[in-house]
């Protein structure tokens, strides 16, 4: 049995399950590069990818050159191990909250198993269950096809809000994956608009969470909260945290620390991305468009840095750079972009910008 630690690997994890099986002399390019394209279209990120594709890279020419199993070493995708610095989707405040509802709804229906690689779905329409038509070769596939229908107003919703104001929180407050999941209900004050940062949480490789520091000295901060989310982090806190002072404003499913792991399949948040138009979308993103509208509020740069939680120059003046060429003045604040996103439906969809 593989141990905790190797199931986390890049090896182990996005390698092993699917082409572990395949004896090595099957091993083709085509196998391997549809592995690839299946990471990526999975939003697994292209660093990632990369590493997974460079240690079996590296697995096949031992087979090659020390073992001799093998006459040529399969791995041959040019730029597949490269890990270029890529433009990083950058929303506009209209669509952060696409996402922010999106990830919510939920379509009535299930799976059903009837024989191996034949599945069956049922969905509820208008208050009836119905039998879809196709019989589906992967539960995958039958899950995303329910979750599609479910989009286009073919199959009934079920709206659960609970990600909605972590959806908000984390692009508005510019705040880490680690930083937002270890939020306590005493970290976030509504009458101030202000949100604590004082810890946050690492997934170590064995799967463990590990509650510590922020990535820097500076991480440990105190951030302002727009008044257009206040009222949706309100909602949030009355329907879905417990009063404890002390309790998880983003829980698990049994009251733990959220993984982002579980985050991702609880809201499918590869087909919301998709659905979007954007599917490379991670969630760091969401921090990634909150900077962005930071530096747009032409604040100076050590505030840029005390926001954002950076301990170093180089990352707050990378976004300062990116906003410096525009052709409009910079003066309206992040929460004036929020309440008045509604007179920017003609703007542009999103922009990129290259992220050193």
């Amino acid at each position: 049995m593989r141990s905790p630690a190797f199931r986390q690997h890049p090896l182990g994890k996005h390698v092993t399950p699917y082409l572990g099986n395949t004896a090595v002399g099957k091993l083709s390019i085509a196998m391997i590069r549809q592995r690839r394209a299946d990471l990526l279209g999975n939003g697994v990120s292209v660093s990632v990818a990369a590493k997974a594709y460079r240690l079996l890279r590296a697995v096949l020419m031992t087979a090659v050159e020390e073992d001799h199993i093998i006459a040529r070493n399969p791995c041959r995708i040019r730029g597949a191990g490269d890990e270029h610095a890529q433009e990083r989707p950058v929303l506009t405040v209209t669509q952060v909250f696409e996402p922010a509802d999106l990830v919510g709804r939920r379509p009535v229906g299930n799976v059903r198993k009837l024989k191996e690689n034949a599945y069956r779905l049922r969905f509820r329409r208008h208050g009836e269950m119905r039998t879809h038509p196709e019989v589906f070769t992967g539960r995958a596939d039958a899950e995303r096809a329910l979750w599609k229908m479910g989009m286009d107003g073919r199959a009934d919703c079920v709206h659960d809000r609970r990600f909605r104001a972590l959806v908000l929180l984390a692009t508005f407050a510019g705040l880490r994956w680690g930083e937002v999941s270890t939020l306590r209900r005493t970290d976030i004050d509504l009458d101030t608009g202000t949100v604590r940062v004082p810890v946050a949480f690492v997934e170590r490789s064995t799967g463990e969470m590990v509650l510590g520091p922020p990535e820097s000295k500076a991480g440990r901060r105190v951030v302002g909260i727009p008044q257009g989310i206040v009222s949706a982090l309100r909602e949030h806190l009355d329907t879905y945290v417990q009063a404890d002072p002390g309790a998880l404003v983003f829980p698990g499913m049994k009251g733990g620390p959220l993984r982002r792991s579980g985050f991702n399949t609880r809201t499918r948040w590869v087909d919301v991305a998709r659905e979007m138009g954007l599917p490379g979308l991670h969630f760091h993103d969401l921090r990634h468009t909150g900077n962005m509208l930071a530096a747009e509020s032409g604040a100076g740069l050590k505030d840029l840095m005390a926001r954002m939680g950076h301990d170093n120059v180089r990352a707050a003046m990378i976004y300062q750079h990116a906003v410096r060429g525009a052709d409009r003045v910079i003066t309206e604040a992040i929460d004036w972009q929020i309440l008045g996103r509604d007179d920017d439906e003609d703007g542009p969809a999103g922009v990129l910008i290259p992220m050193g």
